[in-house]
């Protein structure tokens, strides 16, 4: 449950779109570094009197090392402009009956400008949609994009099996000028756009956004328990159903290393097996780069073998992607390994985005 503390604000550090990094010093005289959602809490300032929830930082959890900030007590931040007791401003609640639950305006909801446009909507016209179960896919599935189609409108949607605010991600913030709009569904908030569903994500990503590409995937700091079936990442199965139902083309990145020092998720992890293999009932085009090393380009083939009946294992040639790669607009990580340590990882999600970019010409 929560292991709440109190302090007050001794520093602001880094800022980025919607958050706010700060140093507190605890009641008992000890220091913690918290994050505040000024969206949510306000916007803190030194001296400012803070209440956290620092359970999982004290854990050792994902959370990149916060606390984070569940009210400034002393200077609450006004209703905002819109507030009111109608539905003009919206009504989609997210993170439900939480203590920050906030309340939203959904992009297909009666007083949204975009109604009109989505209650109409019934596909997405074969929009190649890219899924990957680790948020740390995003910016390489968006260098292989834009290694063939630097043009191209790409819209990402958000969904919600990690962090739930958009604003937690420096990444995504590092990338907004490369995409034309962030879409955030399910209990996920913070997006451009707010949707309820997959479903009306994607349908808000092809027909407001007018995207070209989408790369669909969860926040930063996924849940996992090393089985098989206990990992939020597994639902990207179902979204490659929902894609399916509304007439896009699923694209898989699949999560190949040779560097993850975890048995599970040698060759193709074993998380991407679950989802296409199990979870995905649509088929999808799973992507394979060239130039992956002869051993482990053996161990990725045979394990993907037994998908082959229900999905189009497709090859994509890898020239250029190393440079697309090192030119990213942010730094690539995953599970704290960078390019270099762990390149199958980052190749292959690279080759994802240039496959979507080819369905999408």
């Amino acid at each position: 449950m929560v292991r709440w503390r109190a302090g007050t604000v001794t520093a602001l550090r880094r800022e980025w779109t919607g958050a706010v990094e700060l140093d507190v010093e605890l009641t008992d005289g000890s220091a913690m570094r918290a994050l505040a959602y000024p969206e949510l809490v306000g916007r803190p300032a030194p001296g400012d009197r803070v209440l956290l929830n620092a359970g999982a930082l004290l854990m050792g959890l994902g959370t990149g090392g916060y606390a984070l900030v569940v009210a400034l007590p002393d200077r609450l931040p006004a209703d905002p402009v819109e507030a009111g007791d109608t539905r003009d401003a919206g009504h989609l609640v997210k993170a439900r009956y939480t203590p920050l639950q906030p309340i939203l305006l959904g992009v297909d909801e009666e007083a949204s400008p975009h109604r009109a446009a989505l209650e109409v909507a019934e596909d997405v016209t074969g929009l190649p949609v890219v899924t990957a179960d680790l948020h740390s896919a995003l910016p390489a599935i968006l260098a292989g994009v834009r290694a063939d189609a630097p043009d191209a409108r790409v819209a990402y949607v958000l969904t919600d099996g990690g962090a739930l605010p958009a604003w937690f991600s420096r990444t995504l913030d590092g990338l907004r000028d490369q995409l034309v709009g962030t879409v955030s569904v399910g209990q996920a908030f913070g997006g451009d756009l707010e949707a309820t569903t997959v479903h009306s994500g994607l349908l808000a990503a092809r027909h407001v956004l007018a995207a070209d590409v989408v790369i669909l995937a969860q926040g930063p700091g996924n849940l996992g328990t090393g089985t098989r079936w206990g990992y939020s990442g597994v639902a990207v199965g179902e979204a490659v159903n929902a894609i399916a139902a509304l007439g896009g083309r699923p694209v898989g990145s699949l999560r190949i290393s040779d560097a993850d020092p975890r048995p599970r998720h040698q060759g193709v992890s074993h998380h991407s097996l679950t989802a296409y293999g199990r979870v995905a009932l649509a088929p999808a085009d799973l992507v394979v780069p060239d130039g992956l090393g002869p051993a482990l380009a053996r161990e990725v083939d045979a394990a993907l073998a037994p998908l082959a009946g229900r999905h189009r294992i497709v090859r994509v040639p890898t020239d250029g992607l190393d440079a697309a790669l090192r030119a990213g607009a942010v730094p690539l990580s995953t599970m704290g390994r960078g390019l270099d340590a762990d390149y199958a990882y980052f190749l292959a999600a690279a080759a994802a985005g240039r496959h979507a970019a080819a369905l999408a010409r």
